[in-house]
């Protein structure tokens, strides 16, 4: 009779583990699908975003290139990654908000307009509000213009109160700005990009991940290609913005 009790409970336990590994794979499929669903939202809104302004979406393909650099630097793990890079291609997305005339000026921007352009991550921040799954990432968009010295916008945080991807981003998005060629200026070498994020370092860029962001990517240079690849959006990209 023991045994025969036994072999019950046995079974039944088989049938609860089977029912458990099966709701984890119904949970995975769930996730999986929501990424999926969120990633062709991506790539909609780059599209939408490329339509307007095509440098903002190279940018945005080169930041989060600098972005995914720096965190393979630090050792972030693949989920930190995934979200790091979402976050960086979805930075500027809040510029779909911003006049052309704004976005697109080659002169230096008025205080008013300075201010309309400001309130792009913001903005970024909006867009997202209603993804359950972007909730994160909207933060740390939301947040890539701020100063660790506590000068920066939209919410004047300072030091490690900003977000780490946050932090991480400012300091891609700064090297781009800098190294990029546009119409009414070359861009600078990467020593001199790199020289300058040292000199703001502590005051605008996180000191740590300036150090980690010129070793990182001074190994990236040294390897003398030319394109790379992002694990989101498809393609080729040219590291050249010229």
């Amino acid at each position: 009779m023991e045994k025969k009790k036994d072999n019950v409970i046995s079974l039944q336990n088989v049938i609860a583990n089977v029912a458990m590994l099966d709701l984890v794979k119904q949970v995975r499929e769930l996730r999986d699908q929501q990424r999926e669903m969120c990633e062709m939202a991506v790539k909609t809104m780059l599209r939408a975003l490329d339509a307007k302004d095509n440098y903002t979406y190279g940018h945005s393909m080169r930041v989060a290139f600098y972005s995914v650099t720096l965190g393979q630097e630090l050792g972030l793990n693949p989920e930190e990654m995934y979200e790091l890079e979402m976050s960086a291609l979805f930075h500027d997305i809040g510029k779909i908000g911003v006049p052309d005339a704004v976005l697109m000026k080659p002169a230096r921007l008025t205080e008013e307009e300075f201010l309309k352009m400001k309130a792009h991550p913001s903005m970024t921040a909006e867009i997202l509000t209603d993804f359950k799954y972007f909730q994160d990432i909207a933060t740390y968009a939301k947040h890539h213009h701020e100063r660790y010295d506590g000068r920066g916008y939209p919410d004047g945080l300072a030091g490690e109160n900003i977000p780490l991807f946050s932090r991480i981003i400012l300091i891609a998005d700064t090297f781009d700005a800098m190294t990029s060629t546009r119409p009414y200026r070359k861009g600078l070498p990467y020593e001199v990009a790199f020289s300058e994020l040292e000199e703001f370092s502590g005051s605008q860029f996180d000191p740590e991940l300036v150090k980690h962001f010129i070793k990182a990517m001074t190994k990236e240079d040294s390897k003398g290609v030319e394109t790379f690849e992002l694990k989101i959006v498809e393609g080729v990209f040219a590291k050249d913005a010229a």
